[in-house]
C-alpha cells in the first residue's frame, strides 16, 4: 500500500493536535501504519530549532529571514529522516504544519519575497509535498480563548508566535484561506468552530478520499 502525506495547517488554537490524534487512531484502527510528526520538530535537530524559534530568549527580535532559514533547516531534516522513509514504508504521515506555514507566516505575513520563499522550499523538501493539506479555519478570537484555556491551567506562557497581536493572526488565517483558493485540489478548508466530534467527521470525509 502506497504511503500518503497529509499536513494540517491553521491559526493558533484551532485544534490541529487534537484532530491529528483522532485521525491517527481512526487510521490505525483501519489497519494503516501511521507516523505523526510536527513542525518545527520531529527530529532531535528539529526540536532544538523549535525551542529557539518559539521559546528561547535568544529568539526574540529574530528577523523574518532567520525564521525562514531555521524553519527550512528543521524541515529539510524532517523530510530526509522521517517523512521520506515513512512514505517509502507505506505509512500515512500526518504532520502538524509543513511548508505552507512558512509560505503564510514568513511570506504573506512577514512580507518576504515569494520567489525567495519558494526557492528555499525547493531546497528543503524537493518533491516531498503533501498529497492533502487540511486547513482548520477558526475565528481569531475563538482561537485566543482556546489558547488561554490550554495555557493558563498549567502555568504556561504563549510562545513567540502565539503572543503576536490579533491583527497578525487574522492575516495568518486570511493567508491560509488564500492558499486554499490558489490550490483547491490539495488544500481543503474545514470549519474548526464545531464540536471535536463534528470536526473529526468533517476531516474524515476529506481524508478518506486519499487513504
Amino acid at each position: 500500500m502506497a504511503g500518503v502525506f497529509i499536513s494540517f495547517e491553521g491559526g493558533e488554537g484551532c485544534g490541529k493536535s487534537t484532530q491529528i490524534k483522532r485521525l491517527a487512531a481512526r487510521l490505525e484502527k483501519a489497519g494503516r501504519k501511521v507516523v505523526v510528526t510536527r513542525e518545527p520538530g520531529g527530529t532531535m535537530l528539529g526540536e532544538t530549532i523549535r525551542h529557539l524559534l518559539k521559546h528561547a530568549r535568544e529568539g526574540h527580535g529574530m528577523c523574518a529571514e532567520s525564521e525562514l532559514l531555521l524553519f527550512s533547516a528543521a524541515r529539510a531534516q524532517l523530510v530526509r529522516s522521517v517523512i521520506r522513509p515513512a512514505l517509502a514504508a507505506g505509512a500515512v504521515v500526518l504532520s502538524d504544519r509543513f511548508l505552507d506555514s512558512t509560505t503564510v507566516y514568513q511570506g504573506l505575513v512577514r512580507g518576504l519575497d515569494p520567489l525567495m520563499v519558494a526557492t528555499v522550499h525547493q531546497m528543503a523538501v524537493s518533491e516531498c509535498l503533501p498529497r492533502l493539506t487540511v486547513v482548520m479555519a477558526l475565528p481569531v478570537k475563538e482561537g485566543r480563548k482556546r489558547l488561554m484555556k490550554r495555557v493558563r491551567p498549567v502555568g504556561g506562557e504563549n510562545d513567540r508566535f502565539e503572543a503576536e497581536p490579533d491583527e497578525f493572526h487574522q492575516r495568518v488565517l486570511d493567508g491560509f484561506l488564500q492558499l486554499a483558493k490558489v490550490e483547491p485540489k490539495r488544500v481543503k478548508v474545514v470549519d474548526a468552530s464545531g464540536t471535536k466530534d463534528a470536526v473529526e467527521q468533517a476531516i474524515w470525509r476529506i481524508v478518506r478520499r486519499v487513504v
